[in-house]
Formats: C-alpha cells, structure tokens, sequence
C-alpha cells in the first residue's frame, strides 16, 4: 500500500484559514487521503475545526482522516508538512497593547504586525513557540516542511534559519500573487497574461517586471500604463475588498522608485517614514491612510467568524473553493515531483547580492521532489536596495535580541524603524519599549521583561 502524506497543522483553531489550506490540500488527488492532524490549545475552537474539517472530506468524498491533539509533540510525530498559523496573544489583549501604547506617544500605526513597535513585539512574543516547534520536529520529524504563515513573517524566517538552521522551512504569503490580481484589475487585464517577477523581502518585495504578453508571443512592459493611469487620476480603481484601504500610496512610491510593491498600501505606509506623520493629517486625507485598520479588521473578522460558525455546524456539507494559498501547491509538487513555481521567504543565502547573506528574502523557489529551491536573483536596483535595508535593520536588530537573549537590542531595532524615528525622540522610544516590555509581560520570554523595580520606577 502506498504511504499517504501527513499533514499537522499547528494553530488550527484558525478556523477560516485552516479550512482555506485544508480544502486545497483535499482537492489534489495526491493529497486527498493524507492523514490531518489539527493542533491547538483552545478546545472550544479546536473542536470547531475538526467539524469544518470532517464536513470537507464528506463533501469531497475524499478518504483523509482528521485527527485531532492539544500535544504539540504528538501532533507532530511522523509529519510530512506542518502548517503553522496563529496569534500569540490574539487580538486581546496583545494586538490591542501594540497600538495603543504607541498612541499615548503620538505614534500611530496601520497594521502593526511586521514592522515598527508593533512588528517587534510580535516578533518577540512569536519566535519562542516557533522555536520550540522546530524543537520538536528535530525530535519526531526532521525532515518535514515547515510551511509557515505567521507574522512578522521576515523577522520569524529570519530566528528560525538562525537558531535551527536544518529545519526545512519557508514562509508564505499571498501578497505577491494578490497584488498582481489588483494590477490586473485596475488595468483591465486578464491575470494570465501577465507575466511577473518579483523580489525583495516580504512585504517588501518589488515586481521587477511586470509584462503583458502580446498575440504575437513578445511581452509589453505595463509600468508606463500604471504610472499613467495614476496621474489620470483613473488608478487606483476603488478597493473590492475594503473600501477603507485605497491603493495609493503604492502608486506613489511606483512614481518615486520606478517600481511597485507586492504589500498593501496600508502596510506600506508604516514601513516609511514619508506618509504617517502627527499633526499632517493632509497625508492622511491625501492618500487614504486607514489609522488603526488592524484591530478593526480583527473586530470584523471575529464577529464574522460567529456567524460562519454557527453556519458551518448546521450545514451538511462545506463549499470548497480553490485558495490562491501556496500550501497543498508545495505539498503537491514535493510529494509527487510535480513541478511548481511559488514565492517563499527562505535564508537568503546569496540570491539578492544586494541584501545581506543571512537575511530572509522573497524570491520565486522551483518546488518538486527535491523541496523548495530559491531561484538566483542578482542585485536589485540601488532604490530598493536601500529602501528595504532600512526594514532589514529592524528585523535584524530583533532577531539579534532573541538569539542572543540582549534586551538592549529592542531598543535599537526601535531606534532604527524608519517610522518610528520619524516621530519620536530617543527619550520616548525607550520610554515606549519599556511600556510594551512592560504591558507584555505576561506573553514575553523572560529575559526581555524589565525587572519590577525599574518598571515601577
């Protein structure tokens, strides 16, 4: 009998996103009898996902098994894949701590999750338990993938190829492909003829080409049409997902760099010091800057998730529509030898010559039965190179702080997060560290907590 794959998924109380992977994973012949494993600590939440689980195999008529543990280790033994996707200290209190203890300082954020106070503190709160699962994959299966959709994604990438070098990892994302689709929409260009190239790091990368394929097989460059289209006045088309988060700060830095970005607008906005900025609020209006959009998002997210799941349990069976996740690609092209192309997040190691040797950068990877292979990128252009140094300092400064366990390294990867610098003095972003220091305690490793007599003081 041939042995069918097993797949752990760690943080699977996810529900949504767990149901995404999972009904991808389930749709490719290869993969349709694998062995799920769902792990999380939130038994309530747990429970729920192995129902949306169950309703997806009988759905698709597929012959996987779910199982379910709150062991991480167990959860693991005998892995294939592992999946990993959650919060550490979820919406409340953490997320909420992370933007208004800036607020009182005058410094407000967008997202908060990758980069600035926000991003480091989650990073520090993230890396530990990220750690402790490579851990216990040495232990029980060393020689799975780590697919890993956790932010701050560049600064966890980045820990990990540190400390377990061996683990076999990448981190995903879905800013690259989603981007190209809303390039392609505001264009009015189907996405498949659209031929793109991008690189950088992530939430930072930079479509190097992006070209229309013309009937006679040659490709035209679609930069001068974006570019156009923006002073016209006719780009960015209005959001289809969010009308509070308009495209153009991304347009306006294409036309100061010459090239467009693969994050969002509203995570871009905090990656620089150019349009946040206290007492403008010109800037704000200007270019639709959504202040404070994560908690809201996750606001609407966990009362839309109320009503998915009272819908979910009623019903029989589960619509299964095709993700444009990476997930059950890779598995796919792993465990068949299938080839496939994606964008991942891995230790640089040489493919962007510009960027540090150690950093963790998004480039395309070659994925088949040899695993996940970044592709030789070269130099990128002197513009962005410089403009992604800028967020490598911070990501690098925090990783430094958690493998070599110096808090003093919080304070300097505050000190050079471009937007942060922008704003505050050095009195106040030490002050502001200690604060979160301070107000994380509860969810830190315990040599980043400040000992009690000075926090009082």
């Amino acid at each position: 009998m041939t042995r069918q794959p097993k797949i752990t998924f760690i943080g699977a109380g996810s529900t949504v996103f767990m149901k995404n992977i999972i009904g991808d994973v389930l749709q490719r012949p290869a993969l349709s009898a694998a062995t799920i494993a769902l792990m999380d600590l939130n038994p309530e939440r747990l429970a729920e996902s192995e129902i949306v689980a169950g309703k997806l195999v009988r759905t698709l008529g597929v012959e996987a098994k779910i199982e379910t543990y709150s062991n991480q280790l167990k959860a693991l033994e005998g892995s294939d894949f592992v999946v990993v996707a959650f919060q550490i200290g979820g919406y409340e209190p953490c997320t909420v701590t992370d933007f208004e203890v800036p607020k009182k300082y005058g410094l407000r954020q967008t997202i908060a999750d990758t980069l600035g106070v926000g991003g480091i503190m989650r990073g520090l709160r993230t890396v530990p338990h990220l750690w402790k699962i490579c851990e216990d994959m040495l232990a029980v299966c060393p020689e799975a993938i780590l697919l890993q959709y956790v932010n701050p994604m560049a600064i966890n990438t980045w820990a990990i190829a540190e400390k377990y070098p061996t683990i076999k990892q990448v981190g995903l994302c879905h800013s690259v492909q989603g981007t190209a689709f809303e390039l392609a929409r505001d264009l009015d260009i189907p996405l498949d003829e659209i031929r793109y190239r991008a690189a950088g790091i992530n939430h930072m990368a930079f479509y190097l080409k992006f070209e229309h394929r013309q009937k006679d097989g040659s490709y035209r460059d679609l930069y001068p049409e974006l570019i156009r289209g923006y002073r016209e006045g006719r780009f960015p088309k209005p959001s289809h997902w969010n009308p509070r988060c308009p495209n153009k700060v991304r347009y306006e830095m294409l036309t100061r760099l010459g090239y467009f970005v693969t994050e969002s607008s509203e995570h871009f906005a905090e990656y620089t010091p150019y349009f946040i900025k206290d007492g403008r609020p010109d800037l704000i209006e200007k270019f639709g800057i959504p202040l404070d959009e994560y908690p809201k998002r996750c606001i609407e997210q966990i009362e839309r998730w109320k009503g998915q799941a009272a819908a979910y349990k009623e019903a029989e069976t589960i619509e299964v529509a095709e993700s444009h996740e990476y997930a059950s690609s890779i598995m796919n092209s792993v465990w068949t030898g299938e080839p496939s192309v994606i964008y991942g997040n891995l230790r640089n190691n040489g493919c962007i010559t510009s960027l540090p040797e150690n950093c963790a950068a998004e480039v395309p990877c070659l994925v088949d039965s040899s695993g996940i292979q970044p592709t030789y990128i070269g130099a990128l252009p002197p513009q962005l190179t410089a403009l992604i140094r800028t967020n490598i300092n911070v990501q690098e400064l925090t990783v430094q702080a958690l493998v070599t366990e110096n808090r003093e390294h919080l304070y300097h990867a505050a000190m050079m997060d471009p937007h942060t610098a922008a704003e505050l003095d050095l009195d106040q972003i030490w002050s502001l560290v200690d604060d979160l220091l301070v107000a994380h305690r509860d969810w830190i490793p315990e040599w980043a907590r400040i000992p009690k007599k000075v926090a009082a003081a």
